[in-house]
């Protein structure tokens, strides 16, 4: 009796004693879902279209009708330069042109008298003696002069109007107009000041802004997701919570040396944008394929494996595994692992093999 009444004792205290050496752990299950994700790139806001605007002739500035921030549209007048020397020059090669219309016309008459002596002379010689053999040669050659001299005089009234359309050109620049609608973000002459025609001194800075580019330098391991025509989204700094949509318009094809990142323009509009503006990009990496996912702190990785720990009848049981790209809190897996199946939240290689867990 004594003996049976010692084994029925020792058996609660076995098993007290297994639980006890249990491990607590959290667990959690695997995932699946979609393997893409997002990486933050800091971009750069610039005008689409942006210019200083030049004097393409030297003058005096007699009007600025613009001012910083001021919306103008191409074509419109913007600056008032005065040179009085050009209208001069203009008047000159006007008079010139009309007396080369002038000689052009005398010259005209004269032909028209030697041709007309010529073809009398011409008709009178069918009549035996009535007219010398010479002097109808010399007619002749009157007449082939004269239509030289009407050549000439032509050429010289073309010569003379193309003098005086490029004087009138020039003296249209001095009418400073607006290449493209835009809006003008700096000014840096004022009336009374002389420009010259060498860049030196702009006048204005106009710069496209309801259409912007967003420049975006992706690193080269993220090239392999540019795709043309595909829509990323930015946000600023100046607009807390306000998200954006640029579409990716042109791509550089190579890499910079230097940084080794790739220009990608993006396409972008918006109202409350600005030139300058530095956005960070919402920047699509991966793919749309779906794969497992757990924890970052699931995974251990020592000098021998990587593995994650699963509780297989509440006992710890190693898997290894691959990482993958990291989405959020969470790592991408690969391995023989299902989905839903149950691994410990906070993994490490103290948690040994079979170990039991509660």
């Amino acid at each position: 009796m004594f003996r049976h009444r010692l084994v029925y004792f020792v058996l609660p205290v076995a098993a007290c004693a297994v639980a006890q050496n249990a491990t607590q752990v959290a667990l959690v299950k695997v995932e699946s879902h979609s393997a893409s994700r997002t990486v933050p790139l800091t971009a750069e806001l610039l005008p689409y279209l942006q210019t200083d605007i030049e004097a393409r002739v030297p003058g005096y500035v007699e009007q600025v009708l613009v001012d910083r921030g001021s919306v103008v549209h191409r074509g419109e007048l913007l600056v008032q330069l005065s040179a009085p020397e050009m209208r001069s020059e203009t008047n000159a090669a006007e008079s010139m042109l009309r007396q080369a219309e002038a000689e052009e016309a005398e010259a005209r008459a004269q032909a028209a008298g030697a041709a007309s002596t010529y073809a009398r002379l011409e008709e009178a010689a069918k009549t035996p003696g009535a007219v010398a053999g010479n002097e109808l040669v010399q007619a002749e050659k009157q007449k082939e002069a004269v239509d030289s001299l009407l050549l000439s005089r032509t050429a010289a009234v073309r010569a003379a109007n193309a003098r005086m359309l490029t004087s009138g050109e020039m003296e249209s620049y001095l009418r400073v107009r607006a290449p493209f609608d835009g809006t003008i973000t700096d000014r840096f002459v004022h009336p009374g000041m002389n420009v010259d025609s060498n860049g030196h001194t702009p006048l204005l800075k106009l710069q496209q802004t309801t259409r912007l580019r967003v420049v975006v330098p992706v690193p080269e391991g993220y090239v392999g997701s540019v795709i043309k025509g595909g829509s990323v989204s930015l946000h600023v700094p100046a607009h807390p919570g306000r998200s954006y949509t640029g579409k990716i318009a042109r791509i550089a094809n190579a890499l910079d040396p230097q940084s080794r990142t790739m220009m990608v323009e993006l396409d972008v509009s918006g109202d409350t944008l600005a030139p300058g503006m530095y956005p960070t990009v919402d920047w699509p990496v991966g793919s749309n394929d779906t794969a497992l996912f757990v924890p970052s702190t699931s995974v251990v990785t020592t000098t021998e494996r990587t593995f994650v720990i699963a509780a297989v009848n509440r006992h710890a049981h190693w898997i290894d595994v691959r990482k993958g790209p990291v989405a959020g809190g969470q790592v991408a897996i690969r391995g023989p692992i299902a989905e839903g199946q149950l691994v410990v939240r906070r993994a490490t290689d103290e948690i040994r093999e079979g170990m039991p867990l509660q």
